[in-house]
C-alpha cells in the first residue's frame, strides 16, 4: 500500500441520555472511570486518565507507580460542543512524539436532556503499510465500540 493512500477515518455515534455539558465533563474530566482497563498500555495498573483541558494540553494516562504514557495532545477545546485530540500511538501502541492522526468528538444536544457523541478517528494513512490492518481493529466493538460504549454507560450513570 503506498503511503498517499487515502484510509476511511472511524466514525462511531452513541446517543446518551444527559445534556451536552453532562456528557462533555464525563467524556473529558472523567475519561479514566469510562475507558476499557484493558485498553491501557501500561505495566503498572492505570490510576488515571487526563485530558489537559487547553489547547496544546496532554492527553495521557498514569499508573499507581507513578509511570505515565502519552497518548497525545489537545488541539481543540470548545466546551461542551468539541474536542480534537491528536492520537500518537503506533500501530504498536507506542507513544511516538512525531506521529499523529486525530480524534474529534462532538457533543450535539439531541431534545432536551439528551446529547449525540459523534467520534471520528481520522488520517489513518499515516500508520503508513499497517493502516489496512489497524483500522478494522481500532473500528472494531472491542476499539473505538468499547470506549463510546463505556462512556455511554458513566454519562447516564452520572445523571
Amino acid at each position: 500500500m503506498a503511503a498517499t493512500t487515502k484510509i476511511p477515518p472511524i466514525h462511531k455515534t452513541v446517543r446518551v441520555a444527559v445534556p451536552a455539558k453532562r456528557a462533555w465533563e464525563v467524556f473529558t474530566t472523567n475519561m479514566h472511570r469510562w475507558w476499557p482497563a484493558a485498553h491501557s498500555i501500561l505495566q503498572a495498573p492505570r490510576a488515571s486518565i487526563t485530558v489537559e483541558p487547553r489547547v496544546g494540553g496532554r492527553w495521557y494516562e498514569r499508573a499507581t507507580d507513578g509511570s505515565e504514557c502519552t497518548w497525545g495532545r489537545v488541539v481543540s477545546w470548545d466546551p461542551p460542543k468539541r474536542v480534537v485530540l491528536t492520537w500518537q500511538l503506533t500501530a504498536d501502541f507506542v507513544y511516538d512524539p512525531a506521529f499523529e492522526t486525530e480524534v474529534e468528538v462532538r457533543f450535539t444536544p439531541d431534545g432536551a436532556d439528551a446529547t449525540r457523541v459523534d467520534l471520528e478517528h481520522r488520517d489513518l494513512e499515516r500508520y503508513g503499510e499497517k493502516a489496512e490492518s489497524i483500522r478494522p481493529m481500532l473500528d472494531s466493538p472491542e476499539g473505538w465500540g468499547a470506549c463510546l460504549s463505556g462512556f455511554a454507560a458513566a454519562a447516564e450513570a452520572a445523571s
